[in-house]
Parts: structure tokens; C-alpha cells; sequence
């Protein structure tokens, strides 16, 4: 687990700028050059480095990281500061009008009674997204396994609550980060609204 130092940075950029703004938060986030940083993705069932969870280095050190998209833009995520081995995270963009478009029935009866309306829905779907990222194992879990409280700020998946964090970087846009109840930074001074 990090230790309270700990953060989560978070920088949002157009899709296709997503690979530089990754190796840059990751420098941010490990305090040292890009030149020292190594950044990849892996894919855990067929091997692929075409695809797959994003992973990152510094300096020969590993760094948690998680990426999405959605329409065009892409969110890119690094730990800051210490951590162990038992550091991950998780994170996921959405649109409301596209979660709302979508027939998603991702929710169970107790969840679907606590969403309120498409903005609500669009929420708890990148919450139970971003749960599953830092799983590892995203969407070959049934997403029907995380039930998110939304008003509590937590989601339970495998008999464990953990804390999540819910933001809204531009209007109709939810980014959702599941980090352990680490604190997350949005670098919206650096970043261009959400298309």
C-alpha cells in the first residue's frame, strides 16, 4: 500500500498526445527526466505489447499508471511519491451522453435504486471501469460485480470496499480513480478542456 504522501496525478489530453503526456506524468510523478522513463503497455491473457494495461518505469523503478479515453481525449494517471509493491490504480473517462446511449445493465437492484438519473449512471459505470482497471483484470469481470455507492464514495468488489473518487473535468465528463483512497490531482492548468 503508498504511504499517505502519496498522489494521484491525473492530466487530460487530446487522444494521439496520450503516449508523451504518459512518459511526462511519470517523470512529474517520479521527480526525474524523461529520458529515464519507460512506458509501455502489456497485455496479461495474449502477451501483446500492442495493447493491454499501461506500465511504467523511472529510473529502473516501477511507477503505477492507468490510462482511458473516451471520445477525444485520453486521461493519463501516475503515482507520486512512495509506493510498494501493492500500489495500483485504476482510472476511467466518460461522457454521459455516451454511457447513456449505451445499453448498459451493469447494476444490481440495490445500486440501480441509488442512481438517480444518466449523469449518476455514467459515474457508477466508470467507477465499476476504473475498480476493475486497477484489478488488473478489467472488463472480463462482469462489471455487475463492483456495486458503487456513489453518495459514500466507495465501491465493493470481492467481498472489499475500497474508496474511489469521483470528478467532473468538463461538463458531461466523469473521470473516475480507484487508488486506495489516495488523493488525486487533475493538472487542468496544463490540460485542454475535455472534447
Amino acid at each position: 500500500m503508498a504511504r499517505p504522501s502519496s498522489t494521484v496525478q491525473v492530466t487530460i489530453v487530446p487522444t494521439g498526445a496520450d503516449r508523451e503526456a504518459l512518459l511526462t506524468a511519470v517523470a512529474s510523478a517520479a521527480a526525474t527526466d524523461t529520458t529515464g522513463v519507460r512506458v509501455g503497455r502489456s497485455c496479461p491473457h495474449c502477451g501483446s505489447r500492442a495493447h493491454g494495461r499501461p506500465w511504467a518505469t523511472a529510473d529502473g523503478r516501477p511507477v503505477p499508471v492507468s490510462a482511458a479515453r473516451t471520445g477525444g481525449s485520453t486521461a493519463v494517471a501516475a503515482v507520486s511519491g512512495p509506493v510498494d509493491g501493492d500500489t495500483s490504480i485504476g482510472i476511467d473517462l466518460e461522457q454521459v451522453a455516451r454511457v447513456a446511449a449505451a445499453p448498459l445493465d451493469a447494476s444490481g437492484p440495490d445500486e440501480r435504486r441509488r442512481l438517480r438519473d444518466d449523469r449518476d449512471r455514467a459515474a457508477a459505470w466508470a467507477v465499476k471501469e476504473a475498480v476493475l482497471k486497477r484489478d488488473g483484470r478489467g472488463l472480463r469481470v462482469d462489471p455487475v460485480a463492483v456495486e458503487v455507492d456513489l453518495a459514500r464514495g466507495v465501491a465493493r468488489f470481492g467481498g472489499v470496499e475500497q474508496p474511489v473518487t469521483v470528478l467532473w473535468p468538463a461538463p458531461g465528463t466523469v473521470l473516475a480513480v480507484a487508488a486506495g483512497g489516495l488523493p488525486v490531482l487533475v493538472d487542468d492548468r496544463v490540460s485542454p478542456p475535455v472534447v
